[in-house]
């Protein structure tokens, strides 16, 4: 751009507004010619984004403490827009929401890309076709994942959803790994990256950390930083694994903007804004022409045992192709990773195996089903051997079917070993009497 028309793109007057006051973590001011999204600097240090307005006030939130700021101190709009430097030596840094790296002094940037989800034409997306090996054994064979698909894993606390998260990122076969970790504690943060990323997981990873500490705006910026280098990776046609920790937490955030800014609470006191961000970052992920693919894994942290009971799970499941649901029953046997194969699926399926594989399956979630359907009576004794044909073999096969979801942290199987291990179990289930129809 030439010098004058660099210098005639320059506002000609400063935008200053003052402080009227403060609730919280927001603060309303005075400011003339703002709109939604800006970035102003409230007593010239502490960055803030116009989150609405209140009758003639600009309401604003600030991405870190207010601590300092009193009645008419001094607002100023800044002229630039956020945005993301990018390059190849991002991998294997930690960042933090501003994508300022926290575990280098320098890295080597080579683009600036704008900071804004862009909504993706449906037909520049490509069918997906291609399996996506995850190292999961369990996943591989009964839920097979394809390159751009967007699944979740909808879990409740402490039932192994980060150590399952950690091997997805060392053993699917993508080119570059973009993680968000978002609301997390510190100490978790350094725990993921060392035990459950580790050395080899973050050479080819890029992750973007928002501690449970940081503002909700802070969490937001987080989460829109990964999925522009996610972008910027998916430009380079490198095939991407974005995995995002928690979707949960993300609503959070947005809940509190949304309330802050004056929303109406619904569901569970999720703003309607909530409803609308999900499905913006979700659709970030797919199959693209003349791009690498994101394939999109996002944790949901579930209230209880029932998806439907929790509006966040609820509305994930319908934005998502596939869904990986933990159990805590099942974790409480030790069997881990704790996959509920009757709660779980992945959309995508039929599209990625042959018909052979999906009877097998077929044959797998129906054995789990009719034992689960006649467990108590089992447990208590009340069902006679010999009853039924079909809960015998189901009994029977229960404890193979266990021992074929447990896959320890250290165990890779690719995606042809995966099928493999399924088909052992078909055998087997042949062998005591079962047929395959």
């Amino acid at each position: 751009m030439k010098l004058k028309e660099r210098l005639r793109s320059y506002p000609k007057y400063k935008i200053i507004g003052r402080v009227k006051s403060i609730k919280g973590n927001t603060v309303e001011a005075i400011m003339p010619e703002v709109s939604i999204g800006d970035i102003c600097f409230i007593d010239g240090h502490i960055e803030s984004q116009v989150i609405g307005f209140n009758d003639k006030y600009t309401i604003l939130m600030s991405y870190q403490d207010i601590d300092g700021v009193k009645v008419d101190s001094p607002v100023v709009l800044s002229y630039t827009k956020g945005n993301v430097l990018v390059g190849e030596d991002l991998l294997g840094c930690v960042l933090d929401p501003f994508g300022k790296p926290l575990n280098r002094d320098k890295v080597n940037y080579s683009n600036s890309y704008y900071l804004k989800l862009e909504s993706v034409n449906p037909l520049e997306r490509e069918r997906i076709k291609e399996v996506l090996d995850v190292g999961i054994k369990v996943i591989n064979s009964l839920f097979t994942v394809g390159k751009g698909q967007r699944i979740g894993i909808i879990a409740p606390a402490g039932v192994g959803k980060s150590t399952l998260l950690g091997m997805l990122a060392r053993y699917t076969d993508s080119d570059v790994n973009v993680i968000a970790l978002i609301g997390e504690r510190g100490r978790e943060v350094r725990e993921f990256i060392e035990d459950n990323l580790g050395e080899e997981g973050l050479k080819k990873s890029v992750v973007v950390v928002a501690t449970s500490d940081m503002s909700p705006l802070a969490k937001i910026r987080a989460v829109l930083t990964s999925l522009i280098i996610a972008k910027y990776f998916s430009d380079k046609k490198k095939n991407v694994l974005y995995l995002l920790d928690s979707l949960t937490r993300v609503a959070m955030a947005q809940r509190e903007i949304g309330l802050s800014a004056g929303e109406p609470p619904t569901t569970k006191g999720y703003t309607p804004s909530v409803f609308t961000l999900m499905p913006k970052i979700i659709e970030q992920a797919g199959n693209f022409k003349d791009r690498g693919s994101i394939t999109g894994i996002y944790t949901v942290l579930m209230e209880g045992e029932e998806i439907s009971t929790d509006p966040i799970a609820d509305a994930a499941v319908s934005f998502l192709d596939g869904h990986i649901v933990l159990s805590r029953q099942i974790a409480n046997k030790r069997v881990y990773p704790a996959v509920d194969i009757l709660k779980s699926i992945s959309r995508l399926t039929p599209q990625l195996v042959d018909e052979e594989i999906l009877k097998y399956q077929s044959i797998v979630i129906n054995l789990e089903s009719k034992y689960r359907e006649m467990e108590d009576m089992i447990n208590l004794g009340l069902y006679k051997e010999g009853t039924s044909k079909e809960v015998d073999l189901a009994i029977k096969m229960h404890p193979v079917i266990e021992d074929y979801i447990k896959q320890s942290i250290n165990e890779k199987f690719d995606f042809q070993s995966s099928i493999e291990k399924l088909k052992n179990v078909i055998h087997y289930y042949l062998k005591i009497g079962g047929e395959v129809v």
